[in-house]
């Protein structure tokens, strides 16, 4: 199962989701509570090993701000999340790294129709860590695709069970409060995947 722990903005929590054997980091470089700059999300990449993925979350940017964040943070992935059309994608896929499509479960849930390398599927308030009715897109979702929204320590094994996702994404779920990660429920939650 593929664990992407997300919004991590303190160089401590980097090292406890690598530690614990997150297969992706991500970095939010859009409006959030977890917000960082291309420069920080650079700093804290750097101490990434090659084998993690890092990825930049964006929402809503246009290309060319995406284009120019993932160059000056370095990271080997870029998450598109909501409605970004088709054409974003094709203008990003020169850059040569991983493409992420984010979207909710009223979206066309086949990996690859934009031309993305991963697909999220997440609640439809997305960043609310509000739960949803995760097993409503079983079967609906295929290709290499993550479960996102609601996930916690707790109930990541119910989610993973009820969806049966490629890998799933969790990021308010790890924190003790908004935008302040907690490396004990980081820890927890890959324990929790990973059983």
């Amino acid at each position: 199962m593929f664990v992407k722990i997300c919004g991590l903005s303190q160089a401590e929590h980097v090292a406890t989701a690598v530690g614990a054997g997150a297969d992706a980091i991500g970095f939010v470089m859009t409006r959030s509570p977890r917000r960082v700059t291309p420069e920080r999300a650079a700093e804290l990449a750097a101490e990434v090993p090659e084998h993690v993925l890092t990825v930049g979350v964006f929402r809503g940017e246009d290309p060319e701000t995406v284009r120019a964040a993932a160059l000056a943070s370095g990271v080997r992935a870029v998450q598109l999340h909501g409605r970004h059309p088709h054409a974003d994608f094709t203008a990003l896929k020169d850059l040569g790294i991983t493409l992420i499509r984010a979207v909710d479960n009223q979206a066309d849930l086949r990996c690859g129709a934009y031309d993305e390398d991963l697909l999220l599927v997440d609640a439809p308030h997305a960043g609310s860590g509000e739960r949803w009715d995760w097993g409503a897109v079983r079967g609906r979702a295929s290709g290499r695709w993550m479960l996102a929204g609601g996930l916690a320590p707790g109930n990541v094994r119910e989610a993973i069970e009820a969806a049966a996702p490629w890998g799933v994404d969790v990021s308010s779920g790890v924190e003790s409060a908004p935008g302040v990660k907690d490396s004990r429920l980081i820890e927890e939650f890959l324990r929790s995947v990973r059983g």
